[in-house]
């Protein structure tokens, strides 16, 4: 049987973002970086900035100058770190495992779906559903050509390579396109007359091991369209964690309890989104002094709701130096996570003899 890898991304991730929470911003350009007056720089930009020359690592002012009518936006990464974990939890509901590529794209093996197409359209209708986002997905029979296909998708879509085609495919392509191949492997490629893919596996696998060492053997095999890596899928998030800040004296343990429950509750949110629930609790003390403290339990059973989460954190916080520290930020973490057996109960967080 052939393998069959999806390759899944929101394209532009944080300029979708900021494009979804402000729906002006869909008719213009969109930057995301730095204070421009601090010389800040470019992190993220919309296909129309990217189209005439923004590029990530410019100064956003340059950015600016490329492209005038774009609006620039300050980085707000808290709420990409949380669209990020919203989008993975909706692509693995349903799917065995993903392996996460940076905070926006996904592979899957989809070798033993039925149709991987279909399932392909499914992740994309269900992300723009929920998350008001657009993804693109390439299907491919390699992990590189997945990613590759997905580029040439464009804003949104699907696109396949199909078995036996992966060679047209790849050989019109810039041999910058190739993983591995930066600048100097690229001019040094061009000096041999290799520009495009069909170029580099024209040159041959002697020449380009006698150019780059055992890299060159790799070079050849991706512009082969050969590529065995695995995906290597984890079915769940290994925890799951909120902080808060705490302003004033902060040692009352009445405010405390109550910025815990805070963290508890959005924490519930996350694993009733995930579809998870956790087995250990861990509490971070953060002290006026820069101190710090950490306190963990496994659990009982497992746990879900937010008074349950609640209740542990407080005995937790029962452990630290709080009540006679000032304290400066609070953080709550969640591990042990597993999808809900059908005969799991709110259990007793603490055993006994524990």
């Amino acid at each position: 049987m052939s393998r069959s890898i999806l390759f899944a991304e929101v394209p532009c991730f944080y300029a979708a973002i900021e494009r979804g929470r402000a729906p002006a911003l869909a008719e213009r350009p969109v930057i995301v970086g730095g204070d421009p007056r601090k010389r800040g720089v470019v992190l993220a930009a919309s296909p129309e900035a990217l189209v005439v020359g923004v590029a990530l690592d410019m100064p956003v002012v340059e950015a600016l100058r490329l492209c005038p009518q774009a609006r620039a936006v300050r980085t707000d990464m808290a709420l990409y770190r949380d669209v990020s974990r919203r989008l993975f939890a909706c692509l693995r509901r349903g799917i065995q495992g993903i392996e996460t590529y940076g905070m926006a794209g996904a592979y899957v093996d989809a070798s033993g779906a039925a149709d991987a197409i279909s399932l392909a359209d499914d992740l994309c209708g269900r992300v723009r559903a929920e998350l008001d986002l657009p993804m693109r997905i390439g299907v491919a029979s390699g992990k590189f050509l997945a990613r590759l296909a997905a580029e040439e998708a464009g804003a949104e879509g699907v696109r396949r390579v199909d078995p036996g085609a992966e060679g047209a495919f790849l050989r019109p392509l810039p041999a910058s396109r190739l993983d591995g191949v930066g600048r100097k492997t690229a001019a040094t490629l061009a000096e041999r007359g290799a520009h495009t893919i069909g170029g580099v596996v024209t040159l041959g696998v002697d020449r380009l091991e006698e150019a780059f060492g055992t890299h060159g053997r790799r070079i050849f095999a991706l512009a082969s369209g050969r590529d065995e890596a695995p995906v290597r899928a984890s079915g769940n998030p290994q925890s799951l964690s909120r902080e808060i800040t705490i302003r004033g004296e902060g040692a009352d343990g009445g405010v405390l309890g109550e910025h815990l429950l805070d963290l508890a509750r959005q924490l519930e949110g996350e694993l009733a989104r995930q579809g998870l629930v956790a087995g250990r609790v861990a509490l971070k003390v953060r002290y006026a002094d820069r101190g710090t403290q950490t306190r963990s339990r496994v659990l009982g059973g497992p746990l879900r709701s937010a008074p349950g989460l609640h209740e542990a954190a407080l005995r937790l916080l029962e452990r630290t130096q709080a009540s006679s520290r000032p304290v400066r930020g609070l953080g709550l973490q969640l591990g042990k996570l597993a999808p809900p057996a059908e005969s799991d109960r709110q259990l007793d967080l603490f055993p006994e003899n524990g």
